[in-house]
């Protein structure tokens, strides 16, 4: 069997995010201008007024002022087209008690979903007649750096709802590694220890860590959070 080149294009961290032209709820945005200085967290949905993605729309509308806190953009996108869109805004804002103020993208012609590589290029060229079903695989969690670099790629089953408190949790390990080239240990919160990577020597380590560190193994360097 031999694959086209196109089918077998996956995105990882560190590539840099696609960039597009697309509608949203919000006018037509070029992605990276959008983005600007700012991180971003573009997440996918298979389709509008599905449930499970009604109550993550929503919670992620509750959950926007900590994302721009830290100087993070949102915005959604679905396989439906933008007038659709608005419509679900109005159901999610009545079931879950918060309104959609970030942009979501339409993507009726499956261009984006398959650009970020959620959906093989032999999928057709509309969402018209699509089930959620369908589309299963548009239900990821993409966070660009200010660079334009992707930092973080989940994807979520259908059936599960997505953790976004863990996304809070991970930008903010991310921006510090950004700001102080630590690296963070399991379950790492605000304020918690960190670990030393190894590309940074030890000499490095003092002019950053003048009270020192834990060393349970040689590899393993266990300092308090930077200021």
């Amino acid at each position: 069997m031999i694959l086209s080149k196109e089918s077998i294009m996956s995105l990882r961290i560190n590539d840099t995010a696609p960039d597009f032209v697309a509608e949203t709820t919000q006018g037509t945005i070029k992605f990276h201008e959008w983005i600007g200085d700012s991180w971003a967290i573009l997440f996918s949905h298979p389709k509008d007024f599905t449930p499970v993605c009604t109550t993550e729309l929503g919670y992620m509308a509750g959950l926007e002022p900590e994302f721009k806190k830290r100087n993070v953009k949102i915005i959604g996108l679905s396989v439906d087209p933008v007038s659709s869109h608005g419509k679900w805004a109005a159901d999610i804002e009545e079931t879950q008690g918060h309104k959609v103020t970030y942009p979501m993208i339409g993507d009726p012609e499956l261009k984006i979903a398959k650009l970020y590589g959620m959906l093989p290029a032999d999928s057709g060229s509309t969402s018209e007649g699509r089930t959620p079903a369908d589309n299963a695989t548009v239900r990821n969690v993409f966070v660009i750096g200010p660079d334009k670099k992707i930092k973080l790629i989940l994807i979520y089953p259908m059936s599960t709802g997505r953790n976004f408190d863990e996304v809070l949790r991970v930008i903010d390990a991310l921006q510090l590694n950004a700001k102080h080239k630590v690296s963070t240990p399991v379950n790492w919160k605000p304020g918690g220890d960190i670990i030393i990577p190894g590309t940074m020597s030890d000499a490095e380590a003092k002019e950053k860590f003048p009270g020192g560190w834990k060393t349970p193994k040689p590899y393993l360097r266990i300092a308090p959070q930077p200021k």
